[in-house]
């Protein structure tokens, strides 16, 4: 092979481990500083603030002594605390501590009163989930709600275009369904004939007119996932799906329904590009997957990676402040929960443990994301950030939920566990994490 052609895939391995750690310090930058300012206010002193590992580039200490700093390694970070004999928070050897004052033990994260430290600790989590709910509501607040009845914004394109429709009709039938709001229009659109015209009345300027338009939920993707057969493909926003298998395919649940009944067989679709506005011949071989189901648990179908919506963006109206902070809580709130359903299922060997990604999976979909625009991205960060809130509240020793047991451990007992309990904990849990990891890793290789 030429050395030129290795040139994109090279572009591409760049710009997916940019992403990533864009993503990636963003996240721990605000997890670290939860850490760091309450226990600042809680009276325990940040010796070091770390984004990164290992050799120090840069660095400046501020007026309270902190050392900020930005190591080589970019892949996470840490607060070093008083008393601190590492980035795990592992307390130091009796010699050090013996050494300082009792005032100067209080201002270690081992010397400090147990709220203080339980609330440190806890910060980090809470953080991460804050972070979620204000980028969430962000852009909730950003793109506005869609109005309540079915009104056009803005027509996306189609290869045989989107007939006499035009932005601002309201939709006010769909093959002679009512459709007042959008509950009543997707029941109208799931029980619409396919084909290549939908027969509608819109209201116009006030004026009702009957005419053909295209399907309203066409075979358009309106995203692709991470790994999937259509990511593969090189396929992405604004394709259409014309044909497959030389069968023509006219709504996204034609689409759906030829890739659920094709058991893992190989499909070739045409699809239409809005760029070149030229059709291409893509083979693409569905793969069996796992997604969240309406009831709480998961099904498997066989999917391409590919999702769908209207051929139109909504109407919208400004989203008000408390509709978004609702809302974003709401879906923060489902991330975690979906997060807990999930790892539920494949312990109980429900789902495939294959769901499970690991740092090249999580890199991979920071990249789709980024390229499927700064909005994808932007949520991308607070799933992720939900995620890392999520994972670091898991009971095991040196993650923040395995310091939160042993202050509960405390709390209880009156004492907390002996320094040697405690190291041989730490050191399970810290192994427990790099396996949970290096699983993660070999799922990203080795999965299909």
């Amino acid at each position: 092979m030429d050395r030129v052609d290795l040139l994109p895939d090279l572009g591409n391995f760049v710009f997916t481990i940019v992403s990533f750690v864009v993503a990636l310090s963003i996240i721990v930058t605000i997890h670290e500083f939860g850490h760091y300012i309450i226990g600042r206010w809680s009276g325990i002193k940040a010796e070091v603030f770390s984004l990164g590992f290992g050799p120090r580039l840069i660095s400046r200490t501020d007026k309270h002594g902190t050392r900020w700093q930005i190591a080589a390694l970019p892949f996470g970070g840490y607060v070093k605390f008083l008393g601190d004999a590492n980035a795990a928070s592992a307390k130091a050897n009796d010699a050090e501590m013996a050494q300082l004052s009792p005032e100067e033990r209080r201002h270690t994260m081992h010397g400090a009163p147990l709220w203080a430290r339980a609330a440190t600790v806890i910060a980090g989590p809470l953080f991460n989930f804050i972070l979620s709910i204000a980028v969430i509501a962000g852009l909730m607040l950003y793109t506005g709600t869609a109005t309540d009845k079915p009104v056009i914004g803005t027509l996306f394109e189609l290869p045989e275009g989107t007939g006499d429709l035009q932005s601002g009709d309201q939709i006010l039938s769909v093959a002679g369904k009512a459709t007042p709001d959008y509950p009543a229009f997707s029941e109208a659109l799931d029980t619409a004939p396919t084909g290549p015209v939908l027969p509608m009345q819109v209201d116009r300027n006030g004026q009702t007119i009957d005419l053909d338009g295209p399907q309203l939920f066409p075979p358009r993707f309106t995203g692709v996932t991470p790994k999937s057969a259509s990511y593969a493909a090189g396929l992405g926003e604004g394709d259409v799906v014309t044909s497959i298998d030389g069968t023509p395919v006219w709504t996204f649940e034609d689409l759906r329904q030829a890739v659920a009944g094709s058991n893992g067989r190989t499909l070739k679709l045409t699809v239409w590009h809005p760029e070149t506005k030229e059709t291409t011949e893509v083979a693409l071989t569905p793969k069996r997957t796992d997604i969240p189901a309406p009831d709480g648990g998961f099904e498997t179908r066989w999917m391409i990676g590919a999702t769908g919506g209207f051929v139109f963006a909504p109407e919208t109206r400004p989203t008000r402040l408390g509709e978004a902070l609702n809302g974003a809580v709401s879906q923060t709130w489902g991330i975690v929960t979906q997060s807990v359903s999930g790892l539920a299922n494949m312990v109980a060997g429900n789902i495939s443990s294959c769901n499970l990604q690991g740092a090249i999976g999580i890199a991979q979909g920071s990249a789709a994301a980024a390229k499927s625009g700064l909005e994808n991205f932007i949520w991308f960060i607070a799933v992720l950030s939900t995620a890392v809130g999520f994972l670091n509240l898991f009971p095991i020793p040196a993650l923040d939920g395995g310091h939160l047991m042993f202050y509960c451990y405390e709390a209880i007992v009156g004492k907390p566990p002996s320094d040697r309990i405690m190291n041989v904990l730490m050191s399970i849990g810290i192994a427990a994490v790099l396996s949970l990891m290096v699983f993660g890793l070999s799922n990203d290789i080795f999965c299909p």
